[in-house]
């Protein structure tokens, strides 16, 4: 096969993985979307409003699915884990599409979870795997502008259909289920990673790929820098998702197309900070120091809802800052780095015990998350700073310094 052949193959590879990333988000952004339409329909009590969005895929579902998901992913291949956990996140699909009561949407909502959550160990370390030394931030980057394509489609989806009410929203979750049997079927012909495969023949899976290998000081280390960071960052981030509308709701009463119009402004503005900025110079530049001018990037932009009064322009600057600097910060470098610091036969394992951990600390902290919110615009936006300047120097101080190096290089250098 030609460089050029071998290049298209990769950059194929990858999409084809990072869709997984896609239909995440995607759901997420539906199911909140949707959320009003069920509680009017249904009539949702708030318990049942709370258990469907801490056991979704934002949450505690999404996290058991990657424990479980991570771990047989290290033992049978990444293609089995990534190719089939599509047939049954479109099986959970079609329950919210023909939803008809309100248990209907939470089995629906938990066994979409459990798939997404699944396929994220899978598909992160499939395209660590698969990318070229020299470009594995750039082909991680692209399953994070997937991550924020996703809610950008399904937002521009549900304004186009909002006049059909709750048939509006089955079209939106029959697309996600059409794309993952799409999915299952376009997977079916990819490879197995050569470096599982290869790990398998060496025994390296026998030797150290056991569960509690896991434990050793070094790997817990890793996992407890990386968990660390993400969490306070995902802690901010499932917040933010009580606090942007409010945002909207306060400078100057936005209107249902508005309000969307710059959600996915934000989101595409994170595309563009992933693609210019994370694609292009975190094979390159000193990580520690990309990932420190995000964190600093997104306290500022926090701290200016905490400092001043909330105007439209201070709106308009906070969703630059915070989208921007979110492109090249945490999310993107969690998975990058998650990929980098295990071997091969704990890799997926690794990635599903830290994604674990933070959804479902994060539906565990969603219970709270309207009480905070009650207490007042000033303390909680104080609040949300403290998390971005938590994870800002977790991920700081201890960041690898890994650009330009391959998979194995790195091991070889924790084993030393």
């Amino acid at each position: 096969m030609s460089t050029a052949a071998a290049d298209r193959e990769d950059w194929k590879n990858t999409i084809l993985a990072g869709l997984a990333n896609y239909i995440d988000a995607g759901s997420i952004v539906a199911g909140a979307a949707a959320l009003a339409l069920w509680v009017e329909a249904y009539h949702l009590s708030t318990d049942l409003v709370g258990m469907i969005g801490a056991f979704g895929p934002n949450a505690i579902a999404a996290g058991i699915g990657a424990l479980i998901g991570g771990r047989l992913c290290d033992l049978f291949g990444r293609k089995k884990i990534y190719q089939y956990d599509m047939l049954f996140y479109a099986f959970g699909m079609l329950w919210l599409v023909f939803a008809v009561n309100a248990w209907m949407v939470v089995i629906g909502f938990f066994l979409v979870g459990l798939a997404v959550g699944a396929d994220i160990p899978a598909s992160w370390s499939l395209i660590a795997e698969m990318a070229p030394d020299d470009k594995r931030g750039k082909h991680s980057g692209v399953a994070q502008v997937l991550w924020y394509l996703g809610p950008v489609v399904v937002l521009l989806l549900f304004l186009a259909l909002e006049p059909l009410g709750m048939l509006g929203a089955r079209i939106v979750f029959a697309h996600l289920a059409i794309l993952a049997v799409a999915l299952t079927f376009l997977r079916s012909r990819m490879h197995e990673s050569q470096r599982w495969v290869e790990a398998q023949k060496s025994g390296e899976t026998e030797k150290r790929g056991r569960w509690q290998d896991l434990f050793t000081r070094q790997h817990i280390g890793s996992m407890a820098f990386l968990a660390g960071m993400y969490l306070f960052w995902n802690l901010w981030a499932g917040t933010n998702g009580f606090f942007f509308p409010y945002i909207l709701r306060t400078v100057g009463d936005q209107s249902q197309a508005m309000s969307v119009a710059i959600q996915a402004l934000s989101f595409l503005l994170g595309m563009a900070s992933i693609f210019f900025i994370f694609m292009k110079l975190s094979d390159k530049v000193n990580q520690r120091l990309l990932f420190g001018i995000s964190a600093v990037t997104q306290v500022i932009g926090m701290a200016l809802l905490a400092l001043f009064p909330l105007t439209l322009p201070l709106a308009i600057i906070h969703v630059f800052l915070m989208s921007v600097g979110g492109g090249f910060g945490a999310q993107s470098f969690f998975q990058l780095w998650s990929s980098e610091m295990f071997p091969t036969a704990l890799r997926a394992t690794a990635q599903g015990v830290m994604f674990a951990i933070v959804r479902i600390a994060l539906g565990v902290f969603s219970f709270f998350v309207p009480w905070l919110t009650a207490t007042g615009f000033t303390t909680l936006a104080w609040i949300l700073v403290g998390f971005l300047a938590i994870s800002g120097v977790i991920g700081f101080v201890w960041a690898p310094r890994n650009e330009g190096k391959s998979l194995e290089q790195l091991e070889a250098e924790r084993a030393a």
